[in-house]
């Protein structure tokens, strides 16, 4: 795992030690090496900071030239199946040097072009530079595990792992894009190719894009598709050969993740995805290690007597350690951490976890994907609730239903987000049920900005819903193109990468992905009273017989507690209180009294607080 930063232009780059200043920000993402390149003449430099994980000598130092230097390139991330690789390329007679998969990239760059990404499985972000063609090609992993930023302005085009590394040119535009705002305070996240700042851009995940340095153009496009399958039969024998196949491609997965010339580890809830992943781990190595945290006064969401059983049934070295409690401080620095800010509190017990398991090893794998790929969440069932059910009452009556819920119910009150779902048509859409903000609320948050507010996130979220009948495919697709990728793996990224350390994610496997939306069928996914039904008859086969398989426990912090009384509700007042906030001071009152009042209203107050403290932080404005 690396951070990588780059410049490209049809002119020669002056001032080129400003340029790469931006990747001492990137320290923290790769320790161990770092490596600075320009081309001879002078119009693309290079710049990698590397985490050392397969290969350790100088042989893996980037960025990395091939072919007697025509191609150069900078990586961050695996690439899972680079032994397979590694041995199809040298039957075509390539050499390697190293035993690193970076140089496996290049060399299927070499033999296949653009297209070499079809053959990876793992995790990326990389840039090669082709001298000879004057061509940058970029590109990043399916699900979007690993982060690209890129701007072009003024005939420069640039990238980074991160989006701070880019900001140290202080002649760069660090305006808000309103659009993005919108996006953030309704869905908690800026989705897509969509940046929080004016100018800047994320290469979306499955993309691919290529900078012309002679014509200056920029050509992006999408490499792979989410596989869907019409597939309903409900023969015993079709499940039986769906659950073998599953059993199979994780335990493939797993052993494929395992390799690393540094210890790895597994991160054990004892919850479904983890211990799934244990029993995997433990087929393909001796003396795995798994890890529990124990969160100070977490109470009834200690997660340590779960693991501790799993534990023990597949013989690993477990390890439980104790966080410690979050501070203020904290706060901001995730807030700079964060190059987009998100609305998701547990980024502090991410950050915390990755704190204490990096002093153990340098690799870990969890369990991130199995929600979105078999039907975890909470509401898949819901959602297909209503539609059964709500489904016999005109849309119309719906529609008004959810008018009125937003008119008279105030924010926070519990089952509000439902009601307003209600205006939704369950046969072609997907109501935002993470709604943080509703386009009324969003609107009343931002009457100081001295901005015309148009209320678009919703509009931008439907476009991001596929046309499928089947309600389960498209609520599960979206969560993993959306909520999967802008929030639950920009977290990780972001709180284990500040601490050098990577995780990676099994059930992110291509094979298992392409699996899971290409074979499973939704009755096997979950129903309006189960969830995660093929998942759940895997735990039968392999897990323990007194194995909780109907427990879900996901990192949470008591937020609700913090803003009740002490120092973190006097810092939240004193950030969305002060005079510089952008958003609307009787707004703010109103939800922090409605907190007091016992509403729901706590993560939305998170959300204001981080969006505050990162505009502080990047000097940033409307």
């Amino acid at each position: 795992m690396c951070g990588i930063l780059g410049f490209a232009s049809h002119v020669v780059i002056k001032e080129r030690e400003k340029y790469l200043l931006g990747a001492n920000l990137l320290n923290h993402r790769g320790p161990d090496d770092s490596g600075k390149w320009w081309s001879d003449d002078g119009c693309v430099g290079f710049a990698h900071k590397r985490l050392s994980i397969v290969d350790l000598s100088e042989k893996g130092h980037q960025p990395m030239t091939y072919s007697n230097g025509r191609f150069v390139m900078v990586f961050n991330g695996e690439i899972y199946n680079y032994l397979e690789l590694h041995k199809k390329l040298s039957f075509k007679g390539y050499e390697f040097h190293s035993r690193t998969d970076t140089e496996v990239i290049l060399a299927a760059y070499s033999e296949w072009g653009v297209r070499c990404v079809s053959f990876f499985n793992g995790m990326f972000a990389f840039a090669i530079y082709d001298s000879l063609k004057k061509t940058l090609f970029c590109s990043r992993d399916r699900a979007g595990e690993k982060p690209l930023y890129y701007q072009y302005n003024d005939g420069i085009f640039r990238f980074s792992s991160e989006l701070k590394s880019l900001l140290t040119d202080n002649s760069l535009n660090r305006k808000i894009n309103i659009e993005s705002l919108d996006c953030y305070l309704a869905m908690g996240f800026v989705p897509g190719e969509r940046c929080i700042l004016d100018g800047f851009n994320k290469l979306p995940a499955a993309h691919s894009l290529v900078f012309d340095l002679h014509s200056k153009e920029i050509k992006i496009w999408k490499y792979w598709e989410v596989p869907e399958n019409d597939f309903i039969s409900s023969n015993k024998g079709i499940e039986l050969s769906l659950l073998d196949e599953l059993e199979n491609l994780l335990e493939n997965s797993v052993r494929r993740q395992m390799v690393a010339d540094v210890p790895v580890g597994i991160l054990l809830s004892g919850g479904i995805d983890s211990s799934l992943i244990t029993a995997m781990a433990v087929r393909n190595k001796e003396h795995v290690k798994t890890f529990t945290i124990r969160f100070p006064g977490s109470g009834k969401l200690d997660e340590t007597k779960h693991a501790r059983m799993v534990s023990k049934y597949f013989n690993t070295e477990h390890i439980e350690l104790e966080a410690q409690p979050a501070s203020i401080d904290l706060l901001t620095k995730l807030a700079h951490q964060f190059d987009e800010p998100i609305v998701d509190s547990s980024m502090i017990p991410t950050f915390l976890v990755s704190q204490l398991v990096q002093q153990h090893c340098k690799v870990v794998l969890g369990g991130d994907g199995g929600d979105e790929l078999f039907g975890g969440y909470e509401h898949y069932s819901r959602l297909l609730w209503m539609k059964k059910y709500f489904g016999l009452i005109p849309q119309s009556v719906c529609t008004t239903m959810s008018y009125l819920s937003g008119k008279t119910i105030p924010v926070g009150v519990k089952g509000r987000n439902w009601l307003q779902a209600l205006s939704t048509d369950l046969n072609h859409g997907i109501p935002l049920i993470a709604n943080y903000f509703d386009s009324a609320t969003r609107k009343n948050l931002m009457k100081g900005a001295d901005k015309d507010w148009f209320s678009t996130a919703e509009s931008i979220l439907q476009l991001r819903v596929i046309k499928n009948a089947d309600l389960l495919k498209r609520a599960t697709h979206l969560d993993f193109t959306n909520y999967l990728t802008e929030d639950i793996l920009v977290k990780v990224d972001r709180a284990s990468m500040l601490n050098s350390l990577e995780v990676r994610a099994p059930f992110l496997d291509k094979y298992l992905i392409e699996f899971a939306f290409g074979k499973v069928p939704s009755y096997l996914k979950a129903t309006s009273k189960n969830k995660k039904i093929l998942l759940k008859k895997l735990t039968t086969r392999l897990l323990p017989p007194e194995f909780d398989k109907h427990r879900k426990q996901g990192f949470s912090i008591p937020i609700n507690d913090w803003l009740k009384k002490g120092k973190f509700r006097d810092f939240f007042y004193d950030v969305l209180l002060d005079t510089q906030t952008i958003f609307d001071q009787r707004m703010v009152n109103s939800l922090l009294k409605g907190q007091d009042r016992g509403r729901n209203n706590g993560e939305r107050l998170f959300a204001l607080l981080m969006f505050e403290l990162w505009k502080r932080e990047y000097k940033v404005s409307l």
